[in-house]
């Protein structure tokens, strides 16, 4: 009765605060113009031809070989990467949390966690043609192997979980911390030894928190264009196939037809991870460990443990350098000395590269501030505030999540090319820098807003009813009260959403026009026809941006965030 008449209460609060009611509307709007609109459309294409609702625009992909095959190659490539990147995931995360390390290891571990989150999606697969391909440096030039490809399946796969394990990694490193060590004590204490200990006590807490893992990083794969298309050779995956339907084949009704498949594997995969399995790891581990864990200091264990995480996190690190490398290069493949930075040079004198930087770095920065903005407003809607739509809000925005880069490109294409439902309104924006800004928001603003919800979580609502009592509005406390408070996971958000945009490819590959010319479009196109040493160049000066803003974020958030001030305090 009493939480009834409270939620009351806050509706008619709600009700009563004209700039909060216009937020949420404009809110909806936009989640509901350009997230689910564009998979409306899509839906509407699948299902509704001349002849009225019909099912002919799957009966027609279903009799194309290449969609057969391209359905069942993602779906072997999406398992075998989940597994293989949730296995090495979980080795990384046990070797850091129970094994006692050494400074270089564990500074290893820290780089290799954070390169994938700051290079283009595709570095990896330039890096594995270039070492390992048929002019590759290791199996020509060194092994001399001249009837090695690299393409194909196992390139992906090994990419793919090169490129993903360290989500894992982080992901079942935060699970483990929380494992009270208590338990596992408890099990040694009566005779069991560590692998026992860790089959019948560490592995069951975890269970959840592992298929959570499986689930993103088998998203991800699925959802992967950039890789496939640079490293997958001859094995198409649907990603690349509904590229392909439209560039090539220019079959954008039988490329709507594949995307709502891909988009089905993948609205299942994630509502299985989010509903289920995150409610289920969230009630296994309920807290951090109430004392500190003994870690393992036996050389018999940690030395082969060190040893093998060092040699790959070590392998991922030279892939990554790999890159600067190979722009330095005359001619890669043919001539490999003297070593030139005429490269770097023509990036900017002959390959129009201050204008794709331009380009990049103008719409990432304006779409930064609006997704970090839009996600803390979110997040703030969904935590501190209870209305009707609250549960709207929360699932469309985290929608984003689950839909391919490629299937949003392809919806964006069918609802905005004629505007809205083939009206001509609001086709203004097609092909403009506009709906490519609005294309980045989209993307990161379900990073931010679960960053945000997280931050807010913690923040007591007396604190914002004590401005409300003293006159405030709802905009003036959300600037002046909450957003401080929030600091850092704005500042966090903002610089997420940067990275983010501007090494994204499979959402505005389908979306850009030669009206702009962007570094990771650049990057795909130089590497696609083999000028690996330009491609390299582009690649290095856009990892040298993306860290360097990450540098910057942690020092703003260690000099002016909010944990500065709670230690000073």
């Amino acid at each position: 009765m009493a939480k009834s008449q409270s939620r009351s209460l806050d509706r008619k609060k709600l009700m009563a605060d004209p700039i909060m009611m216009t937020t949420i509307v404009l809110i909806v709007t936009f989640l509901t113009l350009f997230i689910l609109y564009p998979l409306a459309i899509l839906l509407v294409d699948s299902f509704y031809g001349e002849n009225g609702l019909s099912l002919d625009s799957f009966r027609r992909i279903l009799d194309m070989p290449n969609f057969r095959t391209a359905f069942w190659n993602t779906l072997k490539v999406g398992m075998l990467v989940g597994l293989l990147s949730t296995a090495v995931g979980l080795l990384f995360a046990y070797v850091e949390v129970y094994v006692k390390l050494n400074k270089f290891t564990g500074g290893l571990f820290k780089v290799v966690s954070t390169l994938p989150v700051v290079s283009p999606p595709f570095v990896l697969s330039l890096s594995m043609i270039m070492l390992f391909g048929k002019a590759g440096l290791i199996t020509r030039f060194l092994l001399h192997i001249y009837d090695n490809s690299v393409y194909g399946f196992w390139g992906i796969v090994v990419v793919q979980s090169l490129t993903f394990f360290p989500v894992c990694y982080m992901m079942l490193k935060g699970l483990l911390k929380n494992i009270d060590p208590s338990l596992e004590e408890a099990a040694r204490d009566m005779g069991a030894g560590r692998m026992k200990v860790f089959t019948s006590v560490t592995l069951p807490l975890m269970l959840p928190g592992l298929g959570n893992a499986f689930l993103v990083t088998f998203i991800e794969s699925i959802a992967d264009f950039a890789n496939p298309m640079l490293i997958g050779g001859s094995y198409d995956t649907l990603a690349t196939t509904i590229y392909l339907q439209i560039t090539g084949a220019y079959d954008k009704a039988g490329a709507a037809a594949m995307a709502v498949v891909l988009l089905s594997i993948t609205l299942m995969m994630f509502i299985i991870q989010k509903y289920y399995l995150e409610a289920k790891t969230a009630a296994t581990l309920t807290g951090k460990a109430s004392r500190g864990r003994t870690l393992i200091a036996d050389k018999g264990v940690t030395r082969p443990l060190s040893i093998l995480c060092g040699g790959v996190a070590l392998f991922v690190m030279i892939m990554y350098i790999c890159v600067p490398i190979g722009a330095l290069f005359p001619t890669w493949g043919y001539k490999f000395t003297p070593l030139t930075f005429k490269w770097f040079g023509q990036v900017f004198t002959k390959y129009k590269g201050l204008k794709a930087f331009t380009d990049s770095f103008t719409l990432s920065l304006i779409a930064a501030p609006i997704t970090a903005l839009l996600s803390m407003i979110i997040s703030y809607l969904v935590v501190k505030r209870n209305f009707r739509g609250k549960g709207f809000i929360e699932a469309v925005s985290m929608l984003a999540m689950a839909v391919p880069g490629t299937v949003l490109g392809v919806g964006y294409i069918r609802g905005f090319s004629g505007g809205l439902f083939h009206t001509g309104f609001m086709q203004g924006i097609y092909g403009t820098g506009l709906i490519l800004v609005i294309v980045f928001v989209v993307r990161s603003l379900p990073t931010g807003t679960r960053s945000g919800i997280s931050a807010l979580r913690q923040i007591d609502k007396s604190i914002e009813e004590s401005a409300y009592d003293m006159g405030a509005n709802s905009f003036k406390v959300f600037m002046t009260v909450t957003l401080p408070l929030i600091k850092d996971s704005f500042l966090s958000g903002l610089v997420t959403a940067f990275v983010r945009s501007i090494t994204a490819i499979s959402a505005i590959i389908l979306l850009v026009t030669p009206q702009f010319l962007l570094i990771t479009v650049q990057i795909n196109e130089f590497a696609e026809k083999g000028a690996y040493s330009i491609a390299c160049a582009f690649a290095t000066i856009l990892i040298i941006i993306t860290y360097g803003s990450v540098l910057l974020m942690e020092l703003i958030t260690k000099h002016l965030g909010t944990s500065r001030k709670m230690k000073e305090e």
